[in-house]
């Protein structure tokens, strides 16, 4: 990914957000093979870890189809994103572009034991329930889930380098940026609230 300094997101509380968020990534790891192995997952933030770290977990055998703990992986978190036409700036010469949000998390993922797999997936089940007034807890069906748990393995990403973005027209004159946002709140073909939200809270400077 290219980075630029107007588009990068370098505040950990930021990227924190980012990922609390959004808690869908893609996982993309190297073999020795040299076969690219690839996996979609919901992480949360470990909220025992005071640097920057995730938590998730994917079945046993797309842990070994990735070779957990030979190397390195990158798992990205994609958050808000779409199309933003040139139409909207009412300037030109313009051209369409891609708005988004993004982080990239390089580093070596740590399995961890039954027990502590299950507590991962207790704790994703709690997070995505939280927004519900009347959330489902896992416990609920503690016999079958242990039965579904033994199939997966939980591991921890504490990454070794992040690299973030949210390319959110930051280089454009602030009346264009606002005409985005409005369209972005309106448009009949390419409303987008949360990208328009995003750039709300990512203000040029």
């Amino acid at each position: 990914m290219l980075e630029q300094r107007v588009y990068a997101l370098s505040d950990q509380a930021g990227i924190r957000t980012l990922i609390d968020q959004t808690g869908w990534a893609t996982l993309v790891s190297g073999t020795s093979g040299d076969q690219l192995v690839v996996s979609h997952l919901p992480v949360i933030l470990d909220p025992q870890s005071p640097d920057l770290a995730v938590l998730s977990h994917l079945p046993k055998a797309e842990i070994a189809a990735h070779e957990f703990g030979q190397r390195d992986v990158v798992l990205i978190v994609q958050g808000p994103n779409g199309y933003v036409s040139p139409g909207w700036y009412e300037a030109e010469p313009s051209a369409p572009t891609w708005n988004f949000m993004v982080a990239h998390l390089h580093g070596r993922p740590e399995l961890v034991d039954a027990a502590a797999t299950y507590a991962i997936l207790d704790a994703t089940v709690d997070h995505f329930e939280s927004a519900r007034s009347d959330p489902w807890r896992l416990a609920s069906v503690e016999d079958f889930a242990r039965r579904l748990a033994a199939g997966v393995a939980g591991f921890r990403l504490r990454p070794h380098r992040v690299v973030a973005k949210a390319k959110l027209s930051q280089d454009k004159p602030l009346p264009i940026i606002q005409r985005v946002i409005a369209a972005l709140d309106s448009d009949p073909h390419y409303r987008n609230p949360d990208l328009a939200d995003a750039m709300r809270r990512h203000p040029p400077g």
